[in-house]
């Protein structure tokens, strides 16, 4: 599988893991009331669901596919902004 498409089914994850925290809040607002806690455990959510983002990194240069230069989107890139390697192509060790 390309990075490309490993990234793009972590994004497709991330939504999930957005609508999850998004339910968990407005349950907890539902059934307790205004709670800072289920906020606070939605962030920590995202942030773990989200920590794998970090690798999905260019084989040639090592910028990541999600960052577009300071800034990171929520789709990666096809192919790399720096060296412009394909991301979309399978890695070598998976051509048999």
């Amino acid at each position: 599988m390309s990075l490309y498409a490993r990234a793009a089914r972590h994004a497709w994850r991330m939504l999930g893991a957005l609508a999850l925290a998004v339910l968990l809040v407005v349950a907890v607002d539902r059934l307790y009331g205004h709670s800072s806690f289920a906020f606070a455990a939605a962030i920590m959510l995202l942030l773990v669901a989200n920590a794998p983002m970090l690798r999905f990194n260019c084989p040639q240069c090592g910028k990541n596919a999600f960052f577009r230069g300071p800034f990171v989107v929520p789709w990666p890139n096809r192919s790399c902004t720096r060296c412009g390697h394909d991301l979309d192509r399978p890695h070598p060790s998976q051509n048999r």
